[in-house]
């Protein structure tokens, strides 16, 4: 069985092969997160200060808990936040 794409075509159990190759580093990586929910001061060292702010400013990221001196991120929307390639035009 093959797969036709726009400038090739792959036989299926290769498509699978280089699939698996790029999902395995995301999913091992998305496993050792420590929890569902990270402070905005941890999500700023881990994803960048203005890389944070930048997603909330667009509205591409929103706060999960807001409590006097403490804001929370889903670690899973910084992840999406983060693979999204940024159009600077």
């Amino acid at each position: 069985m093959m797969l036709q794409f726009v400038d090739k075509m792959v036989p299926y159990k290769v498509f699978l092969h280089d699939l698996a190759l790029e999902l395995a580093p995301l999913l091992k990586q998305a496993m050792s997160d420590p929890s569902e929910v990270i402070s905005q001061n941890k999500a700023y060292k881990m994803f960048g200060q203005a890389n944070v702010m930048r997603w909330v400013k667009n509205g591409k990221l929103v706060p999960v808990a807001k409590r006097p001196g403490k804001v929370e991120y889903r670690i899973s929307d910084l992840r999406c936040c983060q693979g999204i390639m940024q159009d600077y035009l």
